[in-house]
């Protein structure tokens, strides 16, 4: 649960709470807090503007504040200090999205593209880009984006399973305004306490390329990880590449029934120098073609204070290897409303993507063994009707020793969606996971963190995995404050787990819970999309399992 997220937010939640009576009698609003800015009646349609070879003329940006305040409901003295205290999106930090320029030919796609881009950044709640005049064979566009707050000085707690998690942390995930993020936090969950430091940059210097790094101290380690790369930022970005050097070590626990039975020491090592080359979207589609050298080093101790026998310790593993890959990407997304999110623009892609990856390690390149690497992905997306939506995914990844797989992981799922009311939407996700000769410091587990919410953590184990969740949604025009916005869910959850893992059959059969739960949608803050507040009852009659669990998530999605 985020009992500060957005920091003075929630201050100014409960002032205007206590000392706004009018305003808090406006808790129900039909208005949607997304930008609508309609097309101009008299504008030729895009098609047209295309085919009369029109070009990209004068971009203006609009940035626009965490509040409207020329929206009555919106001028309480509160909202406007928040307002004021807020360093608003700079322009330039805008510009340095846009995937046109002054003077280009115009394209609708990439006003569409740059609109998807600008909302996947966490500091944009949302975003649109409009034509808004043509004369003389230019285009002028207009940009309007809307601030949330993303200054957090805050204290956060969540519970799941039956355990719980702080976290203390001064975090600003649009750093005076140039889109950068950076945080300084403490925290604390069931496996450790941690103090980090972190800063990421989407747009270095104005640029394409981007750059992270952090460090973490931990009570049972620490991490240190650096990034420069220049990824493929849109479907027709012609080349990429990547660095990435990352060094932690940390303690790893295994679980049986939900409790610990054992742990050791893992410390490893990562690095990878990768690149690609793509021609770009041509006829719909938007092929590449990626290559790169990875090093991945694994030794695994003896936890400092245990005496746990070498023997049952995970063997050292270093894998050293060239790789080739490719991905295809087919561009075709809906932009809809009130499925994954609440009173946000969500654009849901139904097109096929495909990606693959081929390497091979090697002891002339550092391997301690010979192997395969086999990495494969894909994605696609069914709109069966108006009000039904369908989309399935699967995983693969494998390394071939010795002329048979090891550590193979295959991961299929399906979501669908069916909007019978118009305030009402049934959900429905099925997940499978099967694996085969999994690394001994691994574990294929189930429980209240992952999907079985009635249950402990990490409460099964074996060597493949169901489950299916079935949830109807409310999403209410309930907007307490005007500051989040209010839905519910009733849920079922059904799963199991099969085989022996590494530590034994900790598998007690087909596990049933049911619930409800309330959910808030964040309208001014970037940390954390959806608060979820649940209550689970567990319907195995099972010694030491307790008869409801409480749930508290900050999450991405509904």
């Amino acid at each position: 649960m985020k009992l500060s997220d957005g920091g003075l937010l929630l201050a100014f939640t409960v002032i205007a709470a206590i000392s706004e009576p009018v305003f808090a009698a406006k808790l129900t609003d039909k208005e949607h807090t997304r930008i609508e800015e309609p097309r101009p009646a008299d504008l030729p349609s895009d098609s047209e503007l295309e085919a009369a070879g029109a070009v990209v003329g004068n971009i203006d940006i609009d940035t626009r504040n965490i509040f409207d305040e020329s929206d009555a409901r919106e001028t309480n003295g509160l909202f406007r200090l928040a307002n004021h205290l807020h360093i608003r999106t700079k322009r330039s930090t805008i510009k340095a999205q846009l995937l046109f320029a002054s003077g280009e030919k115009y394209t609708a796609r990439k006003l569409a593209e740059t609109e998807r881009a600008l909302r996947l950044l966490s500091y944009i709640y949302d975003a649109r880009v409009v034509p808004v005049r043509y004369a003389d064979g230019r285009v002028d566009i207009e940009v309007i984006t809307k601030d949330v707050w993303t200054l957090s000085p805050g204290i956060s707690f969540g519970r799941a399973g039956g355990s719980n998690s702080t976290n203390f942390n001064i975090q600003d995930s649009n750093f005076l305004g140039w889109g950068k993020a950076l945080q300084v936090s403490r925290g604390s969950s069931v496996d450790r306490t941690s103090d980090a430091v972190s800063w990421s940059d989407p747009n270095v210097l104005g640029s394409k390329w981007t750059s992270a790094a952090a460090y973490v101290n931990s009570s049972d380690g620490s991490e240190r990880e650096v990034q420069v790369a220049h990824p493929f930022y849109s479907l027709d970005t012609p080349w990429s590449t990547k660095i990435t050097a990352v060094k932690f070590d940390r303690t790893t626990a295994r679980y049986y029934l939900g409790q610990r039975v054992d742990k050791f020491n893992d410390d490893e090592s990562s690095y990878e120098l990768s690149g690609g080359v793509s021609n770009g979207l041509i006829d719909g589609w938007t092929k590449r073609l990626t290559f790169g050298m990875r090093y991945d080093r694994s030794l695994f101790l003896p936890t400092p204070g245990t005496s746990m026998p070498a023997r049952q310790l995970p063997p050292d593993r270093t894998l050293s290897y060239p790789f080739v890959g490719f991905d295809i990407l087919q561009d075709k997304y809906t932009r809809m409303g009130d499925e994954n999110q609440i009173g946000r623009t969500e654009d849901l892609y139904f097109g096929t993507q495909v990606s693959g990856e081929l390497g091979l390690s090697n002891s002339a390149f550092g391997a301690d063994r010979n192997a395969i690497m086999l990495v494969a992905k894909l994605l696609r997306g069914f709109e069966l009707t108006e009000l039904q939506q369908l989309f399935l995914t699967s995983d693969f990844s494998s390394r071939i020793e010795d002329g048979r797989a090891r550590n193979l992981i295959a991961d299929a799922g399906a979501k669908y969606y069916w909007r019978w009311r118009p305030d009402w939407l049934l959900y429905a996700a099925f997940s499978g996971t099967v694996t085969d000769s999994l690394d001994p410091e691994l574990q294929l587990l189930l429980g209240g963190d992952n999907g079985l919410r009635g249950y402990p953590l990490r409460y099964e184990s074996g060597t493949s995995r169901a489950l299916l969740t079935v949830e109807q949604r409310v999403y209410t025009d309930w907007y307490p404050f005007r500051l989040v916005r209010v839905g519910g869910a009733i849920f079922a959850d059904v799963g199991r787990t099969w085989g022996s893992g590494v530590i034994g059959n900790s598998d007690p059969g087909l596990l049933r819970d049911v619930g409800f739960g309330f959910r808030l949608g964040n309208t001014r803050s970037g940390l954390g999309n959806v608060l979820h507040i649940d209550f689970a009852f567990p319907l195995n009659n099972i010694a030491g399992i307790q008869k409801f669990q409480f749930l508290v998530q900050t999450m991405q999605t509904f």
